[in-house]
């Protein structure tokens, strides 16, 4: 079940809307002195780019939002799409009907929004579609957005993709750092073992050497970090005959042209940051309808 991150997701609406009007409640000085409070329109929420849609409940949120802080009239909000549907170029999202001052307030930080989670999911959608039918999914990272990552990573499975470890909080996972300090791998995977037992724990390896070594220490989710396709494939037979169950992850480097290839050698997941913190955004507009004809 994909549930839209409805609490949080008011919380990034009212600091947005904060950032665009000075404060609360704020103020658009040119919308106020332009438009009477008190006139209506009708507007369209428009793609003009083909993509993947995410966040389309956000268009109800922000204009919510608006209409409480200027105390206008409701902006009435009617989806035609909806997230994870794919869209073209032209394509009617959404109808919205009320507060034409409200409408302009609010259209920015309402289309930032949108289109920054539907760029995330046409991009990780790129991803899906490429490892069809290989067994391996695309995972996400923690390199998102401050302040916008549980909204992004629904946009990630908006796409298609399925996310990893929300935080630092819910997930183990030892890297290089972490060795480094605890004086070796299994030092460092027994001291979290003992701390947070109830807690998954995953570990970066970078030779096979080094996930037979996790493995005999009791790691069952190796990330295999830049790992050349042949070392990768190396790894994934070693350690599928070790006879454990363990869960491998290719990262580090990806790129949609290789991604293939490291799927076809056998891992369960691959890991991409690049879903997050270089998705460019799916171009959408508000344009007011001209309701005179």
């Amino acid at each position: 079940m994909n549930a839209f991150p409805e609490a949080r997701a008011q919380v990034v609406v009212e600091g947005a809307l904060d950032e665009d009007l000075g404060g609360f409640p704020g103020l658009d000085v040119t919308s106020s002195a332009t438009i009477p409070a008190t006139q209506s329109s009708t507007a369209h929420v428009v793609a003009r780019a083909d993509g993947v849609l995410a966040g389309t409940p956000l268009i109800s949120l922000v204009f919510r939002a608006v209409t409480e802080r200027i105390r206008s009239r409701e902006v009435d909000v009617q989806l035609f799409r909806q997230d994870g549907e794919v869209v073209h170029k032209g394509d009617v999202i959404a109808m919205l009907a009320g507060s034409t001052r409200a409408m302009l307030v609010g259209e920015r930080t309402m289309l930032n929004l949108v289109s920054r989670l539907s760029g995330v999911a046409t991009h990780t959608r790129a991803w899906a579609e490429v490892l069809q039918g290989s067994g391996a999914m695309v995972l996400d990272t923690r390199k998102t957005t401050p302040g916008l990552r549980a909204l992004e990573k629904y946009a990630v499975r908006c796409g298609g993709g399925t996310n990893k470890r929300m935080g630092l909080h819910d997930v183990a996972m030892i890297k290089d750092n972490h060795k480094l300090a605890a004086g070796s791998l299994s030092a460092a995977f027994e001291a979290v073992r003992l701390a947070s037992p109830a807690v998954d724990i995953q570990v970066e390896v970078t030779t096979t050497a080094e996930a037979i070594e996790a493995v005999a220490v009791g790691a069952r989710f190796l990330m295999c970090d830049n790992m050349s396709v042949d070392l990768l494939r190396q790894t994934v037979e070693a350690v599928r005959g070790t006879g454990q169950k363990v869960e491998i992850e290719a990262t580090g480097g990806l790129t949609l042209d290789v991604a293939r290839a490291y799927a076809d050698t056998g891992v369960d997941f691959l890991s991409v940051g690049g879903l997050t913190h270089s998705s460019p955004i799916l171009d959408l507009a508000l344009d007011l309808v001209d309701d005179r004809t």
